[in-house]
């Protein structure tokens, strides 16, 4: 393990690079995503401070998704070998499975503003930091809908 200084807009990892690392955010933000065929990002996760990103497969494989930074961080780097997941702060890994688990979720069965407030829920530290056109891609939904979606919100209240 060791810790890095990284750059808002620096590319941590590319779709396709070999598995091999794991992120422990120490400060700052950093976001995993895809992008589809039509060159349109989907955000899988963001790692807000104390909160572990990695691709998930097997060691070794070819990454799905690209890791970037969206504000200049410190970074603890894993290397993905055994010993060194052991080492890992384990409980970070787990709740970040935690999280992606209910977001399968709700993504299957919830309503927008549903997924909106777990989303504040989950990241309430980030809330402010991302773009909104950000969120609306973690959410699954076109910016002008996450706007809709915040209208209702402020008028349920």
């Amino acid at each position: 393990m060791k810790e890095i200084t990284v750059k808002k807009g620096q590319i941590l990892q590319r779709t396709g690079d070999l598995n091999n690392k794991a992120y422990i955010v120490k400060s700052g933000l950093l976001r995993s995503y895809s992008i589809d065929e039509k060159g349109k990002e989907h955000i899988f996760m963001f790692g807000p401070e104390g909160w572990i990103i990695s691709d998930y497969l097997p060691v070794g494989q070819p990454c799905d998704l690209f890791i970037d930074v969206i504000e200049d961080s410190t970074i603890i780097v894993i290397e993905k070998t055994y010993e060194e997941i052991k080492k890992a702060e384990v409980e970070k890994l787990f709740r970040r499975i935690s999280v992606l688990q209910k977001r399968v979720i709700m993504l299957m069965s919830s309503s927008a503003i549903e997924r909106y407030e777990h989303f504040i829920e989950t990241y309430p530290q980030i809330v402010q930091r991302v773009p909104q056109r950000m969120i609306a891609s973690y959410l699954g939904i076109t910016p002008e809908a996450l706007s809709k979606v915040k209208g209702e919100r402020i008028t349920k209240k």
